[in-house]
């Protein structure tokens, strides 16, 4: 195994989070920040310098706007199933693969990306509902069946 990686092919090598916060809010603006990521360093009293340093501090949100440099602001294609698992500064871009211009986005596209997130949430709650009810019952139902023959403390009862 390779220990050597060479991060020459991720465009987010070399760059630093102000850097890439800069470019992003140059190109689209804090108000298309918050709709596509939803992070709320983008909505109230927004600045480069407050951004950066809640993104400093907080590992998952600053994966999102990397990810979203990547992906929307060089689009680049998707990353393969192994590398998405990677947090975006650890992944490599393949050789033949150049990032390309930003991709064009609108308050109404964020708005409809949205909704289609929440109804895919609300399914998915709807389905992890179901399946706990649905364990729940069966584990009743185990309880029940189990006789107080089986019960290793039941002659210390007495």
């Amino acid at each position: 195994m390779e220990t050597d990686i060479n991060y020459n092919n991720n465009p987010l090598h070399g760059i630093g989070l102000k850097q890439l916060i800069t470019e992003i809010v140059d190109h689209y603006g804090f108000e298309i920040l918050f709709a596509y990521l939803n992070i709320n360093c983008f909505n109230k009293n927004s600045s480069i310098d407050s951004s950066v340093k809640f993104l400093k501090k907080t590992d998952w949100a600053r994966e999102k706007v990397e990810a979203f440099y990547l992906y929307q602001f060089k689009s680049l294609p998707r990353a393969s199933d192994e590398q998405f698992e990677l947090p975006p500064r650890d992944r490599i871009i393949p050789p033949g693969q150049t990032p390309g211009e930003p991709a064009e986005l609108s308050l109404e596209d964020a708005e409809r990306l949205r909704e289609k997130r929440a109804k895919k949430a609300a399914l998915r709650d709807q389905d992890t509902d179901h399946r706990f009810k649905t364990d729940k019952r069966v584990s009743n139902n185990a309880r029940a069946s189990v006789s107080h023959d089986s019960d290793p403390w039941a002659k210390w009862k007495k």
